[in-house]
């Protein structure tokens, strides 16, 4: 009931809350993932590259596509800022995996740097309404494709650590077998 409520709420704004590191903005985000029904048999346990599919949004100034990510505020610890910044851009809600990382890298709009983490976020829930519908357009797609409209190299780079984390835990389950 809570998710519906945010769900239809106004997305935060405003740097009044934001947190800092030596200067550096903190930003947080997702990338919201899904495996593709296919009719493929795939290996038990095991995940195909070509099964995944990645969300990716457009920004709210052009249509460069990126993952979702935003400020990560002083009264959230990190996971509950990388979902809520995930629910606010992209309208989907799921399950978090470990951090993929950390990045620097410096701001488009402004001439400062910022300090971003990143999270895989499974996906369990897509909402039609959301706070940023009316700005953003999310499109599914696959890893490959993302790769290629992502419009931040940082991002791409996270992308390709949670390519490696997925790879590494279907392995990890083979093992087990």
């Amino acid at each position: 009931m809570l998710i519906k409520t945010l769900v239809s709420l106004p997305s935060r704004t405003g740097r009044n809350l934001q947190r800092y590191n030596h200067g550096f903005r903190l930003v947080v985000g997702c990338i919201p993932y899904r495996f593709r029904e296919t009719k493929k048999s795939s290996p038990i346990h095991g995940t195909l590259i070509e099964e995944l599919e990645v969300l990716l949004i457009t920004s709210q100034k052009s249509p460069r596509m990126m993952f979702p990510k935003g400020g990560w505020e002083i009264d959230e610890d990190i996971k509950l800022a990388a979902t809520r910044e995930t629910m606010e851009e992209a309208g989907v809600v799921g399950t978090l995996g470990d951090k993929l990382g950390e990045w620097i890298f410096k701001s488009r709009s402004r001439d400062t740097f910022h300090e971003g983490y990143m999270f895989p976020m499974l996906v369990t829930e897509e909402f039609e309404v959301w706070p940023e519908k009316n700005v953003r357009q999310r499109i599914w797609m696959t890893v490959n494709e993302a790769r290629e409209v992502c419009a931040h190299s940082w991002m791409k780079e996270a992308l390709d650590a949670f390519c490696s984390s997925i790879h590494v835990s279907a392995n990890k389950e083979k093992e087990f077998l």
